[in-house]
């Protein structure tokens, strides 16, 4: 009923803003596709970084936000790509990581000269532009400099603090723009799960409460050099460092409840881990006499991480703890990228970039079991008895080559034509317990085509071939995260990408004299080699699965969004946005389940509300956010198992003011609602298709309220 009235109110909103008066013009040439607000825009808002500025504009959440289209099971961004949300000076940062979005919190407001919404295409531009491009103009000057710092506590309902902060120094010293900066984050996290659970015949089995602790602490460095080397010639490069020690640990009391006198278990598990990764990246762009501009960019990074699990049981007859379980995985996942293109004019309003990217891409994964078994015990393995595993050691390399020609063209002064094309040319190599080479070869189009129908409203459509980018970690064996009596899962060495089709056709409007922005898409996604679970059980009464394409699929929605100022209300500085996501998926075949179902992450979809408003007289600002999913299709399957999710809602809220020695001060409070993760799985004897009930588990969880207190300053 909350959520029914806010849309409501929005809806009110939007309605008043087409129906009144012409007074609220907003002053844009027709042909002028770029939205630019000057510093001067965001001055009566006391910002300290450019994410200050940024959440100031109507709108801004969906330019950010990115695309809709997701590999299956986490597959990592494919490449550089040719494509950025954020561009500062005109320019893209090399990094995937350590991109520019990354930055906008180190950069210091009053560094910046104007922000500039880009909804259109050109060869002008650094990247492809796939939606809106945020370019962020600093100052032009001889010397300056600024540090931007922030110290906060973390305060989670279960009674812990964490403290956390960063400093960065930014600034110009003749031809070089510099910004350095280190953080301290905190992660902490403490889940409260209960379960219940009953056999086939729904009688009672079993019930479990388990305490989770995650006790997170990242540390980060960061650098950004740039340096023009004369008018034409530019060099810039960047790094990143983050090191964490993300250890784990779980309490679980576990009742049997199928003897006449209920059977008590306890649980505890110890899980230390460690984890570190780099990246470095550069770019050089040369600008030639006639317009034509040369650029090469590079990255080279790693990740490493080591986790290991070891479980121990007591009960309250025999308190000694005995070792059940050692799990020890490690992973080391390295790439090193290079991409490199010329841009020249072929006419008047026709450009073209032809370039090609190179990449390697390296995975070493291990993993040792160890269980209570007859046999001799190891260290290795925590003193229990090590237990061989097919495919349990690995190291998958990917080389992979993609010439590639973007065409732009300005057909007129309203209509634009952004095509391009890319091959794509790999090979993939596993060696370790499995050793296989296979080859790979995709071409990929992409179609942009842009009408402005006048100076706010904008009709987009695309259409792309998309190549999924695989999870090397499901070649080979694996921890099973989602399953706590599993304790791996097979890998799959014959795992092959995803291949789509994508289509999106939109509306952009921006309301008159900045009074906000709306936004409605649609969007078709079919899918060939959809990645799912396969059966490769050794017989039919071992039951085995493991990641592998599956079949044909589709995903289709309709995504609209609305951000308004209330100025027609006497409230030009508050501001109202509200999104409605209405999705749907299906596998068009899955042998393994017995019904029609979806896949992530398109479920049915999702809404969200938010509100801001900035009190200038007071120098405080203050708001809130909504967001609750819609029920259904949230279903994962397995061969014998299927789980079904309902995700709660989250209300978020804050307040902030600029007070005491010019600093700014800010509380913010998280899941105010205090939202449970429920689901429930369903266990069968035999495959999930024969419909044979073993078990029934019902699961929530809850994570509970989080507040924060932040104090920042610019000097």
């Amino acid at each position: 009923m909350i959520i029914r009235n806010l849309f409501s109110v929005v809806l009110i909103c939007l309605l008043a803003l087409f129906t009144g008066s012409n007074s609220f013009a907003q002053n844009t040439s027709e042909d002028d596709s770029t939205i630019t607000f000057p510093f001067s825009y965001f001055a009566e808002y006391e910002p300290l970084t450019v994410n200050d500025m940024l959440d100031r504009l109507p709108g801004i959440d969906l330019i950010l936000q990115g695309s809709n289209s997701s590999s299956s099971f986490g597959g990592a961004a494919r490449g550089l790509g040719a494509s950025s949300p954020i561009l500062i000076d005109g320019k893209r940062m090399a990094g995937k990581a350590n991109e520019a979005r990354s930055q906008l919190d180190r950069i210091s407001a009053d560094q910046v000269t104007r922000i500039e919404i880009i909804r259109g295409t050109s060869s002008d531009l650094d990247v492809q532009n796939t939606g809106q491009v945020v370019n962020i103009v600093l100052r032009e000057a001889q010397s300056r400099s600024s540090i931007t710092s922030e110290v906060n506590a973390t305060y989670d309902t279960d009674g812990n603090t964490e403290p956390g902060g960063s400093l960065a120094y930014s600034g110009q010293s003749g031809r070089l723009t510099y910004l350095l900066s280190g953080s301290l984050k905190s992660g902490y996290r403490h889940t409260e799960s209960v379960e219940h659970s009953l056999n086939g015949d729904f009688s009672r089995n079993d019930s479990r409460d388990q305490d989770r602790y995650s006790d997170q602490k990242t540390y980060s460095l960061n650098a950004n050099l740039a340096y023009d080397l004369g008018d034409r010639d530019r060099i810039a490069f960047n790094a990143l460092y983050n090191e964490s020690d993300p250890p784990q640990r779980v309490f679980r009391t576990i009742t049997d409840l199928n003897p006449a006198i209920p059977l008590v278990t306890f649980e505890r598990e110890a899980i230390p881990a460690t984890s570190e990764d780099w990246e470095f990246g550069g770019d050089y762009a040369h600008g030639f006499g006639n317009g034509s501009r040369l650029k090469f960019l590079f990255i080279v990074n790693e990740k490493d991480n080591h986790v290991t699990r070891e479980r121990f049981i007591s009960t309250p007859l025999e308190p000694v703890e005995s070792k059940t379980l050692f799990l020890d995985t490690s992973s080391l996942y390295k790439e090193r990228i290079i991409r490199s293109s010329y841009t020249l004019n072929l006419a008047s309003g026709q450009g073209i970039e032809l370039g090609v990217e190179a990449a390697q891409t390296i995975q070493d994964s291990g993993l040792h079991l160890g269980l209570p078994t007859p046999g001799p015990g190891s260290a290795e393995v925590g003193g229990l008895t090590p237990i061989p595993l097919p495919n349990a050691f690995s190291t998958v390399e990917e080389i992979r080559y993609e010439p590639f020609a973007i065409h732009n063209w300005q057909i007129n002064a309203r209509m634009s034509l952004e095509s391009s094309l890319v091959a794509e040319y790999s090979e993939i190599e596993q060696t370790g317990d499995v050793n296989n080479t296979r080859d790979f070869a995709f071409i990929k189009p992409k179609f942009d085509f842009r009408f402005d129908i006048n100076s706010a409203m904008q009709f987009k459509s695309s259409l792309e071939k998309v190549v999924s980018q695989l999870s090397f970690a499901d070649f080979s064996r694996a921890t099973n995260e989602r399953d706590d009596d599993q304790d791996t899962v097979a890998g799959n060495p014959q795992l092959d990408p995803e291949e789509s089709w994508q289509a999106e056709v939109g509306f952009d409007y921006r309301l008159p004299n900045d009074g906000g922005a709306l936004n409605a898409s649609y969007f078709y996604y079919l899918y060939d080699n959809k990645i799912g679970k396969i059966d490769i059980s050794p017989s039919a009464t071992e039951l085995v699965s493991t990641n592998g394409n599956v079949s044909s699929a589709a995903a289709y929605g309709l995504i609209t969004n609305a951000s308004v100022r209330l100025g027609f209300l006497g409230l030009p500085t508050a501001l109202v946005t509200a999104s409605l996501t209405i999705q749907e998926s299906e596998f068009h075949r899955d042998p393994l389940a017995p019904m029609e179902h979806g896949f992530p992450p398109f479920d049915r979809g999702g809404y969200r509300f938010g509100f801001r408003h900035d009190v200038q007289s007071l120098s405080l600002n203050y708001g809130l956010n909504y967001f609750g999913r819609i029920s259904g299709n949230r279903i994962m399957f397995d061969i014998d198992n299927r789980v079904d999710y309902v995700v709660p809602s989250n209300l978020s809220a804050f307040v902030e003011k600029v007070g005491f020695a010019g600093l700014t001060y800010r509380l913010e409070a998280n899941n105010l609602e205090d939202g449970i993760f429920c689901g429930d799985r369903r266990r069968y004897s035999g495959y999930i298709r024969d419909d044979v009930l073993k078990e029934y588990e019902y699961n929530c969880t809850r994570t509970g309220r989080q507040y924060s207190f932040k104090v920042r300053g610019t000097f």
